[in-house]
């Protein structure tokens, strides 16, 4: 029988797309329905594995994407919010959610896509309302992954007639590697184990794989899926990289065990699928969500023995940044307000370190362009801000006590510092903010203007870390030395703003190079001008 190729593969591609686009919109709109509080979900709810797998669930439900919860929790344990045992439950969690789509596949509504899509397009166009918006996208979205699916399948119909493809489904039947083998690359290459299940339910329901053939794909889907997390932990922290092997494996040893047991699921699920009537699609997820339930409950009493596996395999310590405070504990306000005042110059201290590694990392970023020393210096500007906010309500609290005239100086200082320290994370983040300007568009700094800057962030660093080593120890020698260096600091950014003009008009340098040189000089400067406001506090200058 002969068949058009170009028609399969334009078919087979433009669903395709439009599966993997339905998913995404259906996942941005369930997202912002919800309120957008992904991240405190995850940070509230992951006190322990249990609660993690749920949290995981949950979100993955919520975004339709266990890759997405995946990279989010990646992220949290670099910036440690969450430790790697609670994130190898989240990871579960994810595992599971994701068979969702599948099940929302498994409904034969493909013939009701198109009004689905329609109405999901009047909702977004006609009406101004963010919420009935967003429910628009949901819709529109849920519309386009049927319509994506539907064309996917009209695009593999001709397969049925092709020989090869024949030849090749009953390997896969008979070895099931082959399989797990295909349904890994597929996935690697699409990079959403939804649209290639969602293939797989098409493929079995058109009769062109049987169930033996299909569930080693199915298994090889779910190892593939990890490439997005292990692509996004590429350059980052020594935990993010566990948390992504931790997929990996998790993923791993659950296929090996289901390899084992093949027939024996295979008979299962055959079982389900004449007891209860299940058409070839929802027999597939099925299938998916009890692979993905069981794996979770093999696995989960052995967190603790996958977390010190993945510590062994990738060693070494981790920057840690613990973006909870650790000293703010309210009860100390009611017994002493002038402990409590000590507590919370502990985490004003802690949030001064974290400033003074963030703008060593944007010194790294400014001079290697490595990604890893942005993604560092950004979480610990989010660390910064959170920290602020937590102590500014703490400091806010004890104020509301009776405090000697003593404290209420320390109180006052704490005040103003934590508003200072924060501008400098500003600061440093406006910094990264350059260099990425700078790196998308090709910008090159002269070797004078790179060792202006490097003499202009040596002295900045410096002072940073006196200003916070002064308020440490009210040590007024280190207070008056941070004075002296900001006005040198103030004479560099001086001098260096006159020799950048000079070679621009040389032309020598570009006008877009002196844009970024002259503001990173800038946001130094300004740091100096926050080091010099501490500093004044620790002298008595400021009451």
């Amino acid at each position: 029988m002969e068949f058009d190729v170009q028609k399969m593969i334009f078919e087979f591609i433009g669903g395709l797309g439009i599966f993997l686009f339905g998913i995404k919109l259906m996942g941005e709109g369930l997202q912002k329905s919800a309120g957008d509080k992904l991240r405190d979900i995850l940070d509230k709810f992951t006190t322990n594995p249990i609660m993690g797998i749920l949290a995981g669930i949950l979100v993955t439900v919520l975004i339709q994407s266990s890759s997405g919860t995946t990279v989010l929790t990646v992220g949290l344990v670099s910036a440690g919010f969450m430790t790697l045992r609670q994130a190898i439950g989240v990871i579960m969690g994810a595992n599971i959610g994701t068979t969702i789509t599948a099940f929302i596949i498994g409904f034969e509504i493909k013939e009701y896509a198109l009004p689905i899509i329609f109405i999901g397009t009047l909702f977004i166009f006609f009406f101004k309302n963010k919420k009935i918006h967003n429910i628009g996208e949901v819709f529109f979205g849920f519309g386009a992954l049927f319509f994506g699916l539907e064309l996917m399948g009209d695009g593999m119909k001709p397969l049925r007639s092709l020989e090869a493809f024949h030849d090749l489904t009953v390997s896969m039947s008979q070895q099931p590697l082959l399989g797990v083998l295909i349904g890994t690359i597929f996935t690697v290459i699409v990079q959403s184990s939804s649209a290639t299940i969602g293939i797989l339910q098409e493929l079995h329901g058109q009769g062109l794989i049987d169930l033996q053939g299909a569930l080693p794909v199915l298994f090889g889907d779910n190892i593939g899926t990890t490439i997005t997390a292990v692509l996004a932990s590429i350059g980052a922290s020594v935990a993010a990289r566990r948390a992504a092997l931790t997929h990996v494996i998790f993923n791993l040893i659950g296929t090996a065990i289901f390899l084992i047991i093949l027939k024996f699921f295979t008979s299962v699920i055959s079982a389900l699928q004449m007891n209860l009537g299940l058409g070839p699609e929802m027999t597939i997820a099925f299938a998916h969500g009890i692979f993905n339930t069981t794996n979770t409950l093999i696995q989960a009493p052995f967190i603790g023995g996958l977390a010190w596996l993945v510590t062994k395999i990738i060693p070494g310590e981790d920057l840690a940044i613990e973006y909870k405070p650790k000293h703010l504990d309210p009860l100390f306000i009611e017994q002493s307000p002038s402990i409590a005042l000590g507590q919370a110059k502990e985490e004003v201290l802690r949030m001064g370190k974290f400033a003074s590694i963030g703008l060593e990392e944007a010194k790294q970023y400014v001079f290697t362009k490595q990604q890893k020393h942005a993604e560092i210096a950004m979480q610990l500007e989010d660390a910064i801000n959170n920290l602020d906010r937590k102590i500014t309500d703490y400091l806010v609290m004890i104020s509301s006590y009776d405090m000697s005239n003593a404290d209420s100086r320390q109180h006052s200082i704490l005040m103003d510092t934590v508003r200072d320290i924060e501008r400098i994370g500003d600061h440093f983040e406006n910094i990264v903010e350059l260099v990425d300007y700078q790196i998308s568009n090709k910008v090159k700094l002269t070797e004078q203007a790179q060792q202006d800057l490097n003499e202009m962030f040596e002295i900045t660093v410096s002072t940073v870390k006196d200003a916070i080593q002064s308020l440490d120890d009210h040590n007024t020698t280190l207070a008056s030395k941070v004075l002296k260096a900001e006005e040198t600091i103030d004479k560099l950014e001086r001098t260096f703003r006159k020799k950048h003009i000079i070679r621009i008009n040389e032309g020598v340098c570009s006008g877009q190079a002196g844009i970024v040189f002259v503001d990173i000089i800038s946001n130094l400067e300004r740091i100096g001008d926050h080091c010099v406001n501490i500093a004044e506090a620790v002298l008595g200058y400021r009451n």
